[in-house]
């Protein structure tokens, strides 16, 4: 049931938000250049912010390239 809603609640991420339609890249949230989008970085667009959690399969605080890619 959680896959189930993680699912819809990315594939509704990548639908309604203006930024991930028009095709906003990893690098765009990884404003310091580094390689990961940190919770901080995150927190610029509000639903990815909310689904970083869910997102960030390995628990270490930072969303790699594969772990962002989940949401395109």
């Amino acid at each position: 049931m959680k896959q189930l809603s993680t699912t819809i609640a990315i594939l509704a991420l990548a639908t309604s938000s203006a930024a991930f339609a028009q095709g906003v890249s990893f690098a765009t949230f990884d404003t310091d250049g580094d390689g990961v989008i940190s919770k901080e970085e995150a927190s610029a667009n509000m639903q990815l912010e909310k689904l970083f959690p869910e997102l960030d399969s390995d628990g270490n605080g930072e969303l790699s390239k594969e772990e962002f890619a989940q949401i395109q």
